[in-house]
């Protein structure tokens, strides 16, 4: 699934295309990619006017011109990309897109998602609203999230993944801000010290910010932006798939388990800080 700097991607290229602009067509053409939603999305969407694109963690939606931006109960369009979806500009010519929708300045935009995982539904922004703020908020109070951290009883890399705890950290990221912190994945995060749980969301804070200035994390050409462009920093990992090679650091054979159930990749040597 994409996290926060794949997303923050889409979010920042589909922006001054759709900012004011309004919908003129809705088309689904797969039920999966409108699931949830009871009545026809062409009917909500058409004539609404569109004020901007945002996003919280992993989650993006967009906000509409006659929707009182500060009500927690406006509604919004989730736009959620699952494992594979993406939002792109133009018109695509595949058999994987999902939606078409076309502005009233005639930009089409179409929703292609290979694998189904992702939709577009019309809610109340309160469905997300126990989602926890995300590092790259202007008000985020690293100080709470390291406490939140500290608060779980589970491996540090499971409470890193809680979006209610600290959103926007996948697996990747989990990988490569435990690698930076050098702190074990497999510590109980309610025996973390609070300045090891501050130095792992600074951490996740700078990785991710370093992966959004080249585009995020591309492995295949599942996620590309609005733009059909990857991003580049599975060039820059230093733990995340590096199973069985030298760490970067220390030059220990990086060792692969399993925590939480995904996939986890860390030094065993200068990751011993916190170490189980």
């Amino acid at each position: 699934m994409p996290e926060l700097p794949e997303v923050e991607s889409v979010r920042r290229g589909l922006e001054p295309y759709i900012a004011g602009r309004t919908f003129t067509s809705v088309e689904v053409l797969h039920p999966r990619a409108n699931r949830g939603q009871e009545e026809p999305l062409a009917a909500l969407l058409e004539g609404r006017t569109i004020a901007a694109a945002a996003r919280r963690g992993k989650f993006m939606w967009l906000e509409f011109a006659d929707e009182d931006l500060s009500d927690p109960a406006r509604d919004v369009l989730f736009i959620h990309l699952g494992m594979s979806g993406q939002v792109r500009i133009g018109a695509v010519d595949s058999p994987h897109v999902r939606i078409r929708a076309v502005l009233d300045d005639a930009t089409p935009i179409s929703f292609v998602d290979q694998r189904t995982f992702g939709y577009w539904r019309l809610a109340p922004w309160l469905t997300m609203a126990h989602i926890a703020p995300d590092p790259l908020e202007p008000d985020f109070d690293i100080t709470a999230a390291a406490r939140r951290i500290r608060a779980k009883k589970t491996a540090v890399k499971v409470a890193l993944l809680d979006q209610t705890v600290v959103s926007g950290v996948g697996n990747i990221y989990a990988d490569e801000a435990l690698w930076a912190a050098g702190i074990s994945p497999l510590k109980k995060a309610s025996t973390l010290r609070q300045k090891d749980a501050v130095a792992i969301v600074h951490a996740a804070t700078e990785v991710m910010r370093a992966a959004l200035d080249v585009g995020g994390t591309s492995f295949d050409a599942l996620y590309v932006n609005v733009n059909g462009e990857s991003g580049y920093f599975d060039r820059s990992l230093h733990a995340y798939g590096r199973g069985g090679r030298p760490c970067d650091r220390c030059g220990t054979e990086l060792v692969k388990t399993v925590v939480g159930g995904r996939g986890t990749h860390y030094c065993p040597s200068c990751q011993r800080r916190g170490a189980a």
